[in-house]
């Protein structure tokens, strides 16, 4: 076997702009999906596109409708709610194995108040700049913080299948809710639980976290039009 190349193929980086685009709102709910207007602006062949848009179909972000050929998928409240019932349960396990390392280990728990403390600054900061796709990427950097000082790697690769799907979602939401504040201060009280080594306090607060968050994707996806 040859050796692999550690530089993103040309599949990857399609798949990364495609995918972008529909997270970050750009690519609209039914937008039609044409593989050569793709690949006339991505500067690339149809091979990597063609790709790209089988993996981003099977992560359901595009689908396919008959005839008409692939669409950017509608916002679904079922696929909503399908997704945080494994999210609730991904985040309650990260929380309470972070606040059993933190009890553990002063020095530890050192670590993961200042790394903690950095994010926190940086997100409200994003908050403030009110950009929904970069509000989004910092709450997302928040739980992938927290999936990995887990110590379990299993709970980010398992994680990363959903967070693809609700980051479209939360963008849309950020769009038309005001919920900034209300995350960021959530984040701030998980955090302190997490270094109090409270990890019925932490799972308690993940999760109300999480089912928060799910009601007002929920709401806003019946107030308005995607």
């Amino acid at each position: 076997m040859q050796p692999i190349a550690t530089a993103p193929s040309r599949a990857e980086q399609v798949y990364n702009a495609i995918r972008d685009s529909i997270c970050d709102g750009k690519m609209t709910p039914g937008t039609h999906l044409v593989q050569e207007e793709l690949a006339a602006q991505l500067g690339v062949s149809r091979q990597p596109v063609q790709q790209a848009l089988l993996l981003l179909k099977n992560e359901r972000l595009v689908v396919e409708l008959g005839a008409r050929g692939l669409h950017v998928a509608p916002l679904d409240a079922d696929d909503v709610i399908h997704h945080y019932q494994i999210r609730i349960v991904l985040d309650q396990l990260a929380a309470r194995l972070v606040t059993e390392r933190a009890a553990a280990s002063t020095a530890w728990a050192a670590d993961l108040r200042r790394r903690g403390e950095e994010i926190l600054a940086e997100g409200e900061a994003a908050r403030n700049r009110r950009n929904a796709p970069d509000a989004v990427g910092h709450d997302v950097r928040f739980h992938s913080f927290i999936y990995e000082m887990s110590g379990n790697p299993f709970i980010a690769d398992t994680a990363s299948a959903h967070w693809n799907y609700l980051r479209r979602v939360m963008v849309a939401v950020l769009l038309h809710a005001e919920r900034g504040e209300v995350v960021w201060r959530q984040h701030r009280d998980i955090l302190d639980a997490l270094l109090a080594g409270d990890a019925a306090a932490s799972e308690r607060l993940a999760a109300d976290h999480v089912l928060g968050a799910q009601e007002a994707l929920l709401r806003t996806l019946a107030e308005h039009e995607f």
